[in-house]
């Protein structure tokens, strides 16, 4: 499995959005679409994750900032396998990274994140293709 990049934005009004990305030519995928995220296809390896705030701030203790007053985003790397999820953490934290929130396993996602050396924040998640959004 090649790594894959999901870059995963706050959004106010999530249909608003989804119109926005489709008017640049971007398709959603309906599987990983719900009332709270929609998924915009980038690319074979791109993805871009529209989460509502409140469901956003789910994966992060620090606030959220206005985007149109500050940056902000939450990176995601998708692996093989969960002992990547793993090993990936561990040398980021073994280069001076920090673990903000304890690592989530949904049955079909496993899920773990770091910050780097100025904060910014990063998610390493193994997801099961066939789990039950597969269906």
């Amino acid at each position: 499995m090649s790594t894959q990049i999901f870059v995963n934005l706050p959004v106010r009004d999530l249909d608003k959005a989804k119109a926005f990305f489709s008017a640049l030519d971007y398709a959603s995928n309906p599987q990983f679409t719900d009332e709270n995220a929609a998924c915009v296809v980038i690319s074979d390896s791109i993805y871009v994750m529209l989460l509502v705030e409140p469901f956003f701030q789910g994966f992060t203790r620090k606030p959220l900032c206005d985007a149109r007053t500050h940056t902000e985003v939450l990176l995601c790397l998708s692996v093989g396998s969960r002992g990547e999820v793993d090993a990936m953490v561990a040398k980021a934290l073994s280069a001076g990274g920090r673990e903000p929130m304890e690592a989530k396993d949904y049955g079909f996602m496993y899920q773990r994140g770091f910050e780097d050396l100025d904060g910014h924040l990063w998610e390493v998640v193994h997801m099961d293709e066939d789990g039950p959004l597969a269906e």
